[in-house]
């Protein structure tokens, strides 16, 4: 395929005027590019930083088949590629001298794109997580469940949240979209983290919950401080989630685990939540272009 079948844009607006049908054709697949573009359309440009988000689209015979997008400084998101479609994007962006710092997709095709653009660019890639994809099936609380109740932060856990957040952040080794204030001021604001606490009413786990968009909810992050692990208060939180998320109206529930992170996914399923798919992250290290 061509390099040039990729149509790409900065403007938001634009991609989901042509995408939007093809993202909600699989809201489980599509889950982190309906969010983060359902973001960008509610809170403008600038959420997820001051660098333009760009976005692309492929489309043939006046059909979409893919899309990516990519919110600086984080890693190009993908939807589901062929090896052909990925090299061909590769080539795009790095004919365009778009520099990237890594990629995030489903396995196969976040291993083609990072073969292509070692390819193209001489950088080389390396694994740095292997993530597993979940949807709610039956919800069933873990026995025994651990005593307390759950609850929506408010403005008095704003603090707590922002230390959480970090934790959280600090625990998967990785970047947040957004810093851990504006992240609390955000989710406070639209009641969108469940905390459970203990019958005294201290707070000892958190689960957040993306926005209903497509008749789907994504829970996270769940995050409980370390002290305070092994005694359920996670699966409690996420359960409590799970079910608000239900009852405004989701028709899919789902959650990412770091496949790394056995006792996580073991939680989730004793739970309810099945298997979707593998995703991959791949972080590119500069190399020496390939000759030609």
């Amino acid at each position: 395929m061509s390099p040039n079948d990729w149509y790409l844009t900065e403007d938001v607006g634009d991609l989901l005027a042509r995408a939007t049908d093809f993202l909600h054709s699989r809201p489980d697949l599509h889950t982190v590019p309906l969010t983060v573009t359902e973001a960008l359309r509610t809170h403008g440009a600038a959420v997820y930083g001051s660098a333009a988000p760009a976005f692309g689209l492929l489309e043939r015979a006046g059909e979409i088949r893919a899309v990516f997008f990519r919110t600086p400084p984080h890693h190009l998101v993908l939807t589901p590629l062929t090896p052909e479609e990925a090299d061909g994007l590769a080539a795009r962006l790095a004919h365009l001298g778009h520099p990237l710092p890594g990629v995030d997709g489903d396995r196969d095709t976040a291993a083609s794109f990072a073969e292509a653009w070692q390819r193209h660019t001489g950088a080389i890639p390396t694994l740095s997580e292997r993530k597993r994809l979940y949807r709610l099936g039956g919800l069933t609380p873990p026995e025994p469940f651990p005593p307390g109740r759950a609850r929506i932060a408010g403005q008095e856990d704003r603090e707590r949240l922002v230390l959480w957040h970090r934790g959280f952040v600090a625990d998967v080794r990785g970047t947040s979209a957004a810093d851990g204030e504006s992240w609390a001021d955000t989710r406070i604001a639209a009641g969108r983290v469940t905390l459970w606490e203990t019958p005294d009413g201290t707070p000892v786990s958190m689960a957040g919950v993306s926005p209903l968009v497509a008749g789907q909810i994504r829970i996270a992050p769940v995050y409980t401080p370390p002290h305070l692990r092994g005694r359920g208060y996670g699966g409690a939180a996420t359960v409590a989630a799970s079910r608000a998320a239900l009852g405004a109206g989701a028709a899919q529930v789902l959650l990412f685990t770091d496949l790394a992170n056995a006792t996580s996914n073991a939680l989730y399923q004793r739970i309810g939540y099945r298997p979707v798919a593998d995703f991959a992250v791949y972080d590119f290290a500069p190399g020496t272009p390939a000759a030609g």
